[in-house]
């Protein structure tokens, strides 16, 4: 039997809930008229599922992500074919990759240090990369120089990913970081960029929603069920697949090919570091031509908590 306070306490809860309902329902009657049911939209399409296989979008797999299959449909449904378009929260940079790549200029606005290490590694790819550069990362996958380097540089571990990877993997990463510091910044920013991609492949960690599963060989205690993640990849194997993977991507026959654009489409990203609750008061009315993106999903999935334990990679956590 609850006691008279705990009785209050769910009285209140559910006062709480249909005051929630109530607003939902309101909301729903105001903009049903603008509801319209797409079958073509499927899952594998609006997801990040499209991106999967996805030349340069498939590098990281960043799960909340929408498709560039999804912005090519919007682009095209709302014949948006110049102008500047913005995405105000935009993780990965799929939404301005596949507006450039159509010729249209797009700004983007991305709170994390995650996704805009992913978006600016692309740009450099695409902008930047000598045909030099390219013949190092070649030879990383090769020769494996971390294997032979003296400098370890040691993880910057958190709490919640205290003992992520097996030893022997976590002393490859470090060897890794340490290698990288050998070469140019333009190397050294995609080397780093490739070891982010497979982090999680190399861990006993699976980001799942706001949590991190741990794998039962981590040794770290278990519920009821303990969790088994499948195979967990070698670094060596990870690292060396992923880096060949981007080559590929970027060069067919040994020439670079265009990153995202083509000879015809002139379309540029500038990106915009920090909240866009504090940048887009700053922007003039009437800058852009569409907005295309995903906003954060209010006391569903906490991205900051479950995603930062990958930007744990660097020197002072870069």
């Amino acid at each position: 039997m609850l006691t008279l306070s705990e009785n209050v306490k769910v009285l209140r809860q559910k006062a709480t809930l249909n005051a929630v309902e109530h607003l939902d329902q309101g909301l729903y009657h105001y903009f049903k008229d603008t509801f319209h049911l797409d079958p073509s939209l499927s899952r594998s399409i609006v997801s990040f599922q499209a991106n999967k296989t996805r030349e340069i979008y498939r590098w990281y797999k960043f799960k909340e992500a929408f498709s560039a299959s999804l912005v090519e449909y919007l682009l095209e449904k709302y014949k948006i074919v110049n102008g500047v378009i913005l995405d105000p929260f935009a993780d990965s940079g799929t939404a301005l990759f596949a507006a450039i790549a159509k010729g249209i200029n797009a700004d983007g606005i991305e709170l994390l240090p995650i996704g805009q290490q992913i978006i600016n590694t692309k740009k450099i790819l695409a902008l930047e990369f000598t045909k030099d550069d390219f013949s190092t990362l070649k030879r990383w996958s090769l020769e494996q120089p971390w294997k032979k380097s003296e400098l370890q540089i040691p993880l910057n571990e958190l709490r919640i990913t205290k003992d992520a990877y097996p030893e022997q993997t976590k002393e490859a990463i470090e060897r890794y970081l340490g290698a990288c510091e050998q070469e140019n910044e333009r190397v050294r920013t995609v080397l780093r960029f490739a070891l982010l991609c497979i982090l999680e492949s190399v861990s006993y960690i699976r980001k799942d929603g706001q949590y991190l599963r741990w794998d039962y060989r981590s040794g770290r205690r278990q519920g009821k069920k303990p969790f088994n993640k499948g195979t967990i990849l070698g670094f060596e194997k990870a690292i060396c697949d992923k880096i060949d993977e981007i080559i590929f991507d970027l060069q067919t026959r040994g020439k670079q090919k265009p990153l995202f654009t083509s000879k015809h489409s002139k379309g540029t990203i500038n990106l915009y570091g920090g909240s866009c609750l504090e940048v887009l008061p700053t922007i003039p009315t009437g800058t852009y031509d569409a907005i295309i993106t995903s906003p954060p999903y209010c006391n569903r999935y906490d991205y900051t908590r479950s995603s930062r334990w990958f930007c744990c990679t660097g020197k002072n956590g870069s």
